[in-house]
């Protein structure tokens, strides 16, 4: 196949390669950019992904989108050193399945996507001898795994903003004590002021010295490794290329986007449930037609998922034919039957949530934390509905991220991995910044001009 082209869903933007989308991060109409079209794989392709690694299966999908562009030997050795831990898949009851994306060195299904990216950017940086500054914003753990996942590479410089009263402090933590080339900075707001700051410097001409591209979703780079577990979490529980329905806890919408763009490529997917918490905009879309942000979004336990309004959905109604621009309005209508048949979207509440928490493990001794328990609600209604077959219900986090929760549901202390406990009681370097753009501006050209 010919190298993959990529398009911006403002569609005023030239069309690019993937090294060319992922340095940019965002194209210069602030569109998102999106493939022009997916390779395709046969089902006994995908069956024959039972018996292979969890890198040996992220080699085998993404050659197919990065391949020519980056050379297929040293694809496989950056799958191989971005992906050396364990994926569990559990069976909890029947066709309820849980898989855990948890085992990263953040311990969040972050790591999947950053270190990979983060690799691919490194690969091109050293080939162009060129330095680059990622900016993300997060809204709990994006910044620690792409802080964790570009923290002492060659030539790249990373900020990362986050909302300074609405994440863990074991989410914090897992960025701020870093220091290096990445800088950590709290903002006064919520995550949508930050994720708009980050977009305005994009737009901004006078940083243009500075290199600037994203390691948020709105970068190509972070959905296209994105697709993998799907794949992966596919050939562990399916036969026969049964069709499977996966639950994805969802806030910003770039891991459900990665499995979209995963069908796309021909994996049996029946079904997607969207599950959300009280940012309930996307539910009321699919449900009306109609689009409104949710300004301020609402704080919710499931914080991850704090977004009143996902940058990734002007991706999602593009592939179903429709435009959205980056402040949420809607140009061209998407095909929202066809929406509403492949995706079946819920909000769930905190106290819902919570009661999740404390019922799995009564009935099942599983331990969810509160992102994965608004993905198992989303189950339990998706199967209200009469629906049956497999469900593999995305678990985004270590349960040891939110221990108070934890503890307040269930009564017990998880275990807490290495991952997360060796940055408890070291030092922290962080910035402070109010929600504004001019302030964030200068603090980029103060440290790096």
């Amino acid at each position: 196949m010919d190298k993959m082209i990529f398009y911006s869903t403002n569609l005023s933007a030239p069309e690019v390669d993937f090294k060319g989308a992922l340095l940019a991060g965002i194209a210069p109409d602030k569109g998102l950019y999106m493939p022009r079209e997916m390779p395709r794989f046969e089902v006994d392709e995908i069956m024959g992904m039972k018996g292979m690694s969890y890198a040996q299966v992220a080699f085998a999908v993404l050659r197919k989108v990065l391949c020519p562009g980056v050379d297929s030997r040293d694809l496989l050795r950056i799958c191989e050193d971005a992906y050396d831990y364990e994926v569990p898949v559990e069976r909890v009851s029947l066709d309820n399945f849980v898989m855990r994306l948890d085992r990263g060195p953040t311990a969040s299904f972050k790591d999947f996507a950053a270190r990979l990216m983060a690799r691919l950017v490194q690969y091109f940086m050293r080939q162009k001898n060129e330095k680059i500054t990622i900016l993300t914003a997060t809204s709990g753990d994006t910044g620690s795994a792409v802080a964790q996942a570009f923290f002492g590479l060659d030539n790249i410089r990373v900020v990362v903003l986050f909302p300074k009263d609405e994440v863990s402090e074991r989410q914090r933590r897992q960025m701020t004590t870093l220091g290096g080339n990445v800088t950590c900075a709290a903002v006064s707001g919520k995550f949508d002021d930050c994720q708009a700051m980050v977009k305005e410097a994009f737009a901004d001409e006078g940083l243009s010295g500075l290199n600037l591209s994203s390691a948020n979703s709105i970068n190509i780079g972070r959905l296209i490794p994105q697709m993998v577990y799907y794949f992966y979490g596919y050939s562990r529980v399916a036969s026969d290329g049964e069709e499977v329905v996966f639950s994805v806890p969802s806030g910003n919408f770039g891991d459900i986007m990665g499995g979209l763009l995963a069908r796309e490529m021909g994996l049996p997917v029946a079904r997607f449930v969207a599950a959300v918490n009280e940012n309930d905009e996307f539910v009321r879309f699919v449900e009306t037609g109609s689009y409104s942000k949710i300004v301020p979004s609402r704080n919710c336990v499931s914080n991850a998922m704090n977004v009143g309004h996902p940058s990734n959905l002007s991706r999602l109604v593009a592939l179903y034919g429709g435009q959205m621009d980056e402040t949420g309005r809607i140009l061209k209508v998407p095909r929202m039957d066809d929406i509403r048949k492949d995706i079946f979207s819920v909000s769930v509440s905190d106290d819902e949530t919570r009661d999740v928490i404390k019922r799995v493990y009564d009935e099942f001794k599983v331990v969810l934390e509160p992102h994965g328990a608004v993905g198992w609600r989303g189950v339990e209604m998706f199967r209200e509905g009469a629906n049956g077959g497999k469900v593999v219900c995305i678990e985004t986090a270590h349960p040891a991220k939110f221990p108070d929760e934890i503890l307040r549901a269930i009564g017990v202390e998880v275990e807490v991995p290495l991952s997360i406990s060796r940055v408890e009681g070291k030092d922290e370097y962080v910035e402070f910044l109010d929600a504004e753009y001019s302030e964030f501006r200068s603090f980029l050209l103060g440290k790096f001009v």
